[in-house]
């Protein structure tokens, strides 16, 4: 960098050669105490909002603070999308974790119509309600103590896998569930392809994974072929029939590679937070007691003649609104995203040389007493007429 540029950088330090400041961050989260490894930069460098480090074998720039998060993340010229390597192999290289600016806006646009709106929450949600009724029948029937996130993560990615590969039988659906739990432990590890490390075990899934996703493809497209349709139309066929204004088609890795991305990403953050919100609940009766009366005020509104509940339903559901936005801020699925920067830029008065990494350290903004008094306390009423600034609820 030069002696000019180095003495601008951020402050912090670089860790032991090869592992950097890994060691301490898989240790800080590993301990139940994730907070500890920003604490730490803290504790010996003071509140700058921004430090340095050796991250996922680059060196990095974490950023703390939410003004410095907001910077980063709406500036598109400067920087660009700059996830581990570990993640872009695992997701895949032609999904939304390594593709470029303008391709990522037109899948993105593309993939968002068929599982957002009016229209197509309305047509999920009888196969949610049945799903979920069902899911918790069972539990209640098994006559004993059932392991809640396993069980959790289970019902979401049968709803997730209906709403992505509409007609996928139930032999394919466990196949898609086991691997996706393999790939997820290696999302967030280290590149390590050897016996032992949890990269080996994922990439391992991963390889499974996209043998299934290819093998129903091959299915979508043979029937095409012979003019036979399935009936309901899924996120993988309207993927199949995806062209530009040139007529360019997505290819099949194209194809499987946001499949792997959106299947994951829904079934695992669905699973743990809908968790989470269960377990402050429990601990907090009180507030069990107004999210239940709120439902049942609700249930009691629905007309004989309503089969299941509708979104108008859901759009009544203010104090459950503030639960899950208290839940997301306090455990926050997502608590750390990457980007890299595409020039030499400032944040926070700081340095962020072009080609560094940069870490957007949501917990810390969500944790930070500055922007949420008492934050370690689970507390939905804070939500109660409460629009956040933007880049402090991420």
């Amino acid at each position: 960098l030069g002696s000019a540029r180095r003495a601008r950088l951020p402050p912090g330090e670089m860790g032991w050669p090869l592992v950097g400041g890994m060691w301490a961050f898989l240790r800080a989260f590993k301990s139940g105490k994730p907070d500890a490894f920003i604490a730490s930069f803290v504790r010996r460098f003071g509140r700058t909002g921004v430090y340095r480090s050796f991250m996922f074998s680059s060196p990095t720039v974490l950023v703390t603070t939410a003004e410095g998060c907001k910077q980063v993340l709406m500036d598109d010229d400067a920087f660009v999308t700059g996830w581990p390597k570990a993640t872009v192999a695992l997701v895949g290289p032609r999904s939304f974790v390594a593709m470029p600016y303008d391709e990522h806006r037109r899948i993105r646009k593309l993939t968002a119509a068929p599982i957002n709106g009016f229209d197509a929450l309305t047509g999920y949600l009888p196969f949610i309600n049945r799903t979920v009724t069902s899911s918790l029948r069972a539990w209640a029937d098994h006559g004993g103590s059932v392991e809640f996130l396993t069980e959790l993560r289970r019902m979401t990615f049968k709803i997730i896998v209906q709403i992505f590969l509409g007609g996928a039988d139930q032999a394919t659906t466990r196949a898609l569930e086991r691997s996706y739990t393999e790939l997820n432990y290696g999302m967030r590890a280290m590149a390590i392809n050897l016996p032992g490390f949890a990269y080996r075990g994922a990439l391992r899934a991963r390889r499974r994974l996209v043998a299934v996703l290819q093998g129903v493809l091959d299915e979508r497209r043979a029937a095409r072929a012979k003019g036979v349709s399935g009936g309901g139309v899924d996120m993988m066929d309207r993927l199949i029939e995806a062209q530009d204004e040139r007529g360019r088609r997505l290819d099949d890795d194209e194809i499987i590679d946001v499949l792997v991305m959106y299947l994951n990403a829904g079934h695992e953050s669905s699973g743990h937070i809908t968790m989470w919100a269960t377990v402050f609940l429990q601990e907090n009766p009180d507030m069990f007691a107004r999210a239940k009366a709120e439902q049942e005020a609700i249930m009691r509104s629905i007309p004989s003649s309503q089969r299941g509940l509708t979104l108008r339903d859901f759009r009544k559901m203010e104090y459950l609104s503030q639960v899950i936005d208290e839940t997301l801020r306090l455990v926050n699925i997502s608590f750390v995203s990457f980007r890299q920067a595409t020039r030499d830029v400032f944040v926070n008065g700081y340095l962020i040389p072009k080609g560094w990494k940069v870490q957007l350290w949501y917990r810390s903004v969500h944790m930070d007493p500055q922007v949420y008094p008492d934050p370690t306390k689970f507390d939905p009423l804070r939500w109660e007429g409460h629009s956040p600034r933007a880049g402090t609820f991420l």
